[in-house]
C-alpha cells in the first residue's frame, strides 16, 4: 500500500476541512473533488498532497455547538437508573441567548456532548454537531487547556502545590505537567490542565492529602464559562473558538 496515499475523509479531516464522519457525508453526495474530479468512493484512496476543494453547497449546512453552565446533580452523558443528563437543560426557558432563525430544537435532541463532567462537578459543558470542534475537544491529539476553580479542606503547602503540578501518578501513568495557582481565598485552587482523566482532580488532590469540596469549570481553550447563569445555555459566539 502506499504510504503517500489515504482515505479522502482522513485527508479531510487531517487538514481540519472537517470530520471524517461529515467528509464521508460529503463525498456521498458528490461534493469533493479531488484534482478537479468528483470523488464518491469512500474506500477510494488519493494522494496525500492532492488539490482538494469542497462545494459551497457544503459549507451550508448549519453546524450548532452550545455552551451549557451545567449544576452538580446532572451527568454529562448517558445517565444510569436515576440520574438525568444534562442535554435536557437545553431548553427554551433556559437560553441565555437570542434564538437564531434558522434554528429548531428538533436540532438538539440528539447533539452530542463534547467531553465530560463529574456529577458532582458544574461548569462548562459543551454540545456540539461541528465535527471539527468535536475532535479538538475529545480526539486523540486534543491539546485544549482547561481551568477549574477547585475548593479543598485541608493544608495546602507550596511542596503539595508542586506536586499538583508535577509528579503525581493515577493507575500508574503519569500524569502531564499541570499548572495550579492559589487564588485569594485561603481553601481554592485553580488548576489548569491539558488532559482529563475520570476524576483527575479529585484523585490528585487525595494523594496530597486534599478533599475536593467543589469543582468548577470556567474555561475550555478560548472559550470562558463567563456570566452565564447556573443551569442555562447559549450558543457559542461567531468570534469564540476553543
Amino acid at each position: 500500500m502506499n504510504q503517500d496515499t489515504l482515505r479522502l475523509s482522513k485527508l479531510l479531516a487531517d487538514r481540519g476541512i472537517c470530520s471524517r464522519r461529515t467528509a464521508e457525508e460529503w463525498i456521498l453526495k458528490g461534493w469533493v473533488t479531488v484534482d478537479g474530479k468528483v470523488h464518491t468512493n469512500l474506500a477510494e484512496r488519493v494522494s496525500s498532497t492532492a488539490d482538494v476543494n469542497v462545494s459551497q453547497v457544503a459549507y451550508k449546512k448549519k453546524f450548532w455547538t452550545i455552551l451549557l453552565n451545567k449544576p452538580v446533580g446532572y451527568v454529562s452523558a448517558q445517565p444510569e437508573d436515576g440520574q438525568t443528563p444534562a442535554i435536557r437543560l437545553l431548553k427554551p426557558e433556559n437560553i441565555e441567548d437570542k434564538l437564531p432563525q434558522d434554528f429548531q430544537f428538533h436540532h438538539i435532541i440528539k447533539m452530542p456532548v463534547a467531553g465530560r463532567l463529574d456529577i458532582d462537578s458544574k461548569g462548562l459543558l459543551v454540545f456540539t454537531q461541528d465535527g471539527v470542534i468535536a475532535r479538538k475537544l475529545v480526539g486523540n491529539e486534543k491539546e485544549i487547556e482547561k481551568e477549574y476553580l477547585v475548593r479543598v479542606v485541608g493544608e495546602i503547602t507550596e511542596a503539595k502545590i508542586k506536586k499538583l503540578c508535577f509528579g503525581l501518578s493515577i493507575d500508574g501513568e503519569e500524569l502531564r505537567p499541570a499548572r495550579i495557582e492559589r487564588s485569594n481565598y485561603d481553601d481554592l485552587l485553580k488548576f489548569n490542565l491539558i488532559e482529563g482523566k475520570k476524576r483527575q482532580i479529585r484523585r490528585m488532590c487525595e494523594l496530597v492529602d486534599l478533599q475536593v469540596t467543589s469543582l468548577k469549570r470556567i474555561r475550555i481553550g478560548n472559550v470562558q464559562l463567563g456570566n452565564l447563569s447556573d443551569g442555562k445555555w447559549r450558543f457559542l459566539g461567531e468570534n469564540e473558538a476553543f
